[in-house]
């Protein structure tokens, strides 16, 4: 595995790297939390989730409770083998054997989406006739599995068959990583547009100003959106690179004169840094409006490095500037709606006064006025075994702030950290805070007129099962949101809509079901009428 954590020379090549900042440390890394937003199909009221924080199911009644409702997600870094593959010689059973494991320990600790990277470096971990097959995967960059197999779709069946929601994540603009070790393939773009890629440090960068590197990345999100059934397209922080230091330790400007003295010669007046935020603002809005155009239903995310625009932060608040620095000029996107929910990298303790976890989360919610949602990331993988790891009270503390601040979600970097169980902090998650499964908020901004047809409930003969008929939108369908009443408690649970049979089995801690609740769920997370069945 990639010494991830140990080498300060490398922290500013991956998205979840470290970003010094004065006396403090500042961590340059994924998503955020929570949109007080809360859709409504027209049929039934869903909200926010709130069962989830209590460590019971609700208590009987005829009263059907709502559906619990939370964005509980994990990034699976395929840079430098930081999640999958864990290595670069593994065969296709053992890469596959691995993604299942991923898979199984996810959906056994409740969470419901897997950002999965599918391009770290303008390369693919799926077939693709645009980019070469990634080095990270077979460990030369060109070179498909073998026996061949397509990643991808495996994650994406694999995924949805434990009813778990599948992002696919794009570096935008990453060419190549000081950790590649071996030649470009002959259709990478260092090769096949090798003037839109510059050398920056030990780093190859699409240059944003160079309008091949833009389409690049547009055709390449474009084909992924429409070969595969993926729930959501997202992207990383990774617009211009995090700035490395000339010899006099000054900031090493990115070396994109070229584009530059051609936006001039053509009449530009824009100013060098809102040049380049012009490039990245333009960007974000393709791909927004693209990925909707293509499957209206797709979710489009953005992780952006967690401090926002130096003239709005709030009092206390300090630390690198995205804006200046990255020229990501995020409160636009917000404002104008280019996006469907926003993942700042809230990669700091709660304590850490100048880059404050609550203070910052309270920023991004008072920035989105388009009502999109705000759904934090968690540095998860600072849990580990050094003198500097975080407690595991740490990341449970955090997901208990975002609630108390009415967040709907959150994500957590990396799988690493929860495959390996870091301080028990996988069990725990299921244990404290994760304890009842929670169904993905609703987008009804993305296809909302479509809701789901009511499922038909027939009895079995052995009267210990329910068959599930879904409507006539069958496609449309992701889940099955199952609510089953005993004499005690309702108990709620998912399952994929693929999966038709229900168990009406109870338990001597449960007691016999009495009654039983199925509510489909649409792609776009609205909900159906609700089927119901009661029993002696």
């Amino acid at each position: 595995m990639f010494p991830f954590f140990r080498l300060t020379a490398l922290f500013h090549r991956f998205r979840h790297n470290i970003r010094a900042g004065g006396k403090l440390a500042l961590l340059c890394a994924v998503l955020l939390a929570a949109c007080t937003v809360t859709p409504e199909p027209a049929q039934r009221q869903t909200v926010t989730v709130t069962s989830h924080t209590s460590q019971t199911p609700p208590r009987p009644g005829q009263q059907l409770p709502p559906v619990p409702r939370e964005f509980r997600a994990v990034w699976v870094s395929t840079v430098a083998n930081i999640d999958w593959p864990s290595r670069r010689d593994l065969s296709s059973e053992q890469q596959k054997a691995e993604i299942i494991s991923i898979l199984n320990h996810a959906a056994q600790m409740n969470l419901n989406a897997i950002v999965l990277q599918v391009r770290p470096a303008a390369d693919a971990i799926y077939p693709s006739a645009i980019e070469p097959w990634s080095e990270f995967l077979t460990g030369e960059q060109g070179k498909p599995p073998s026996p061949y197999y397509d990643p991808l779709q495996f994650w994406v069946e694999q995924a949805h068959e434990r009813g778990l929601e599948l992002h696919a994540w794009f570096n935008p603009y990453r060419a190549r990583t000081p950790q590649a070790k071996t030649a470009a393939a002959k259709n990478h773009i260092s090769r096949t547009w090798p003037e839109a890629v510059k050398q920056y440090g030990d780093l190859q960068w699409m240059d944003p100003g160079e309008p091949a590197a833009m389409q690049q990345t547009l055709d390449v999100i474009r084909d992924v959106v429409k070969r595969y059934d993926i729930d959501g397209v997202h992207i990383d922080d990774y617009f211009y690179p995090y700035p490395i230091k000339a010899a006099n330790g000054a900031d090493l400007d990115f070396p994109d004169d070229a584009a530059w003295l051609r936006y001039l010669q053509s009449g530009g007046n824009l100013n060098r840094a809102d040049w380049r935020r012009e490039n990245v603002n333009r960007l974000v809005s393709a791909i927004n409006q693209q990925v909707h155009q293509e499957k209206s239903w797709i979710k489009f995310g953005i992780s952006p490095f967690g401090i926002g625009r130096p003239d709005r932060l709030p009092a206390g608040i300090s630390g690198f500037s995205q804006y200046d620095k990255l020229y990501a000029d995020v409160e636009l996107w917000l404002s104008q709606g280019w996006l469907d929910y926003l993942a700042p990298q809230l990669y700091w303790p709660i304590q850490q006064s100048a880059q404050a976890f609550k203070v910052l989360h309270s920023y991004w919610i008072a920035q989105n006025t388009q009502q999109r949602y705000i759904w934090p990331g968690l540095y998860t993988s600072r849990i580990d075994h050094s003198d500097k790891s975080w407690p595991a009270e740490e990341i449970l503390n955090q997901v208990d702030a975002v609630r108390e601040q009415n967040g709907s979600g959150h994500l957590h970097f990396s799988m690493i950290s929860l495959q390996q169980n870091r301080k028990d902090i996988r069990q725990r998650l299921a244990a404290e805070k994760y304890t009842m499964p929670a169904v993905i908020p609703a987008t009804p901004w993305l296809d909302g007129s479509t809701l789901p047809t009511m499922p038909q409930l027939e009895l079995d003969g052995d009267q210990q099962s329910v068959t599930v008929k879904p409507g006539s939108d069958v496609a449309a369908v992701r889940l099955l949101a199952i609510w089953k009443r005993t004499d005690q408690q309702w108990l709620f649970s998912v399952q994929s809509a693929s999966k038709t049979g229900i168990s009406l089995t109870g338990t001597p801690q449960t007691g016999a079901i009495r009654e039983i609740a199925v509510i489909a769920i649409g792609r776009n997370g609205m909900e159906s009428q609700t089927a119901r069945l009661s029993f002696p």
